[in-house]
């Protein structure tokens, strides 16, 4: 483990080196991890446990597309694919991965097959956090412990691939059988974690939903349509407007703020924009923080979570949502970034 001080605080986080594969086979060697959820993260946390040796099986409803990517997958019905109830009373350690609104549904599925001793898995705190709403309440007799990746399961699995590790966070949120932390570490590891922090159910899911409305998704979408729609108004040309907000952004700069950090990048570029970045990162931070305070009292009540579940429950929900997403794909700032992607040389290459 290795201790980050920041001012005043002290964390602990857990390292890979922490949790080598023979502990991991150790503490989890004679348990069935069963996956229920094939999304992204469903996917790419089973694929890997799969590749560390782990016993899973995965839980789906039979002849959704889900069910299908995971053949293509290689996971076998009846042997390692099964319906979600069956896979539920097969497991040991069930990873409950179904969409938020999917974990409301099933819930009264569920319970029966969390008898004593078993470890009801999260990635995320909603179900349990906002319990009010989704009548997610877990037996006292089992282990209940949560791994967040910071990042989609794609990036999990992608990094885990390329012998990379992705952050994540972790949560003891029940501890029913003394083995709960020791299940939740090896599991964060083998899921491909190459570092965890600690928190708690309540704190992971007001920054995960502040993040994602935020900076993270939300906020940068917002920024970024602002300043394309600002340069094509005076007249820039849509590449242009592309290439200046998000080309430069995403291909230049943002890695270098992962590698080094923002101090770094600010010291490594040209001194007029060191000046104007300097200048004017104030001005967005005033502008903005209001939308951001208004933003986690909506979390923090519970607002968000009401709208997501009235909008991912409704019958038509997918029809709608793929409406909302061609009408990005469609605008004209996101017809700029395929033509403009298409130019990259690695691109060119694969042709």
């Amino acid at each position: 483990m290795k201790e980050i001080r920041i001012n005043d605080f002290v964390e602990q986080a857990v390292e890979r080196s922490d949790y080598p594969p023979e502990k991991i086979k150790s503490i989890l060697g004679n348990e069935t991890v069963a996956v229920l959820g094939y999304g992204v993260q469903g996917r790419g946390q089973s694929l890997n446990m799969r590749d560390n040796g782990l016993k899973v099986i995965i839980g789906l409803r039979p002849n959704s597309a889900g069910w299908a990517l995971a053949l293509e997958d290689g996971w076998v019905p009846g042997k390692t694919l099964f319906p979600l109830e069956e896979a539920a009373e097969k497991g040991t350690i069930i990873q409950y991965l179904l969409s938020d609104a999917g974990q409301k549904d099933f819930w009264p599925k569920l319970k029966p097959h969390l008898t004593a001793g078993k470890a009801l898995y999260f990635s995320h705190g909603f179900s349990l956090v906002y319990h009010d709403q989704t009548g997610v309440i877990p037996p006292k007799d089992i282990d209940v412990i949560l791994v967040a990746p910071k990042g989609s399961g794609t990036t999990v699995r992608k990094h885990f691939l390329e012998g990379r590790g992705i952050n994540s966070s972790f949560v003891v949120h029940q501890d029913a059988t003394g083995r709960a932390r020791e299940r939740c570490l090896a599991l964060g590891i083998a899921i491909g974690s190459g570092y965890l922090f600690e928190t708690t159910a309540r704190k992971e899911v007001f920054s995960d939903l502040t993040g994602e409305r935020g900076v993270l998704m939300g906020a940068i979408y917002g920024l970024w349509l602002a300043q394309y729609e600002v340069l094509r108004a005076k007249g820039h040309s849509p590449s242009e407007a592309f290439n200046e907000t998000v080309e430069e952004a995403t291909q230049s700069l943002y890695p270098l703020i992962a590698e080094k950090g923002m101090d770094w990048m600010y010291a490594n570029c040209s001194t007029t924009a060191q000046r104007g970045a300097l200048d004017w990162f104030t001005k967005f931070r005033d502008a903005s923080k209001p939308v951001f305070e208004q933003l986690y009292h909506s979390v923090e009540t519970g607002e968000e979570t009401r709208r997501t579940l009235e909008a991912n429950s409704r019958p038509d929900y997918r029809v709608n949502l793929e409406k909302e997403l061609k009408a990005i794909a469609d605008s004209e700032m996101w017809r700029a970034g395929v033509a403009v992607r298409a130019l990259r040389p690695e691109r060119q290459e694969k042709k």
